[in-house]
């Protein structure tokens, strides 16, 4: 067999390959990886394998906790936590709804209004969880702040102090 009849297949779908146009890789859902959604259970199983057969590694005992999908495979869904672990739960466990968790070493203050000098409404310790209702776009004076409630206060907190969104994320 020549050589020729093997380089003429092999430089048709070279060239295929180089017209098409780049794709956005699909995923199982449809939506956007990677993506935050929240626990939807007081005790969610994290396997080492999108499936039932995999055993579970640990278990999340903590509802609305924000955690990161970074895959999907079939109704599982492999997520990140806070700390950057990751694992697979069934999609079932999880919710859309946007949660926050206060992350660093001293309380964050929610405040008035989205400003440092506006008066405080409570002060939240670190690992403390809330809601994120909104956050501005990059392009809002209030970009740097998220409006938040947080064990039943409603207020303002900066985004550096809250995990659970992207930098210039907007969510309305």
């Amino acid at each position: 067999m020549s050589f020729r009849f093997l380089l003429l297949p092999t430089l048709l779908l070279s060239m295929l390959a180089a017209a098409a146009p780049a794709q956005e890789p699909e995923t199982e859902s449809g939506l956007p990886i990677p993506r935050f959604v929240s626990l939807r259970a007081d005790e969610v199983n994290v396997r080492t394998g999108p499936g039932s057969r995999y055993p579970v590694d640990w278990v999340f005992v903590r509802k609305a906790l924000p955690v990161e999908i970074v895959a999907e495979f079939d109704t599982w869904r492999r997520i990140r936590d806070v700390e950057g672990t990751e694992g697979w739960v069934h999609q079932s466990m999880l919710s859309g709804g946007r949660s926050l968790l206060v992350r660093g070493e001293i309380p964050a203050t929610l405040r008035v209004e989205p400003r440092e000098d506006a008066p405080a409404v409570a002060r939240a310790e670190p690992g403390v969880l809330g809601r994120l209702v909104s956050c501005p776009g990059p392009s809002d004076p209030a970009a740097g702040w998220c409006y938040c409630e947080v064990s039943g206060y409603g207020g303002w907190l900066r985004r550096e102090d809250i995990w659970g969104l992207y930098p210039a994320e907007t969510i309305e």
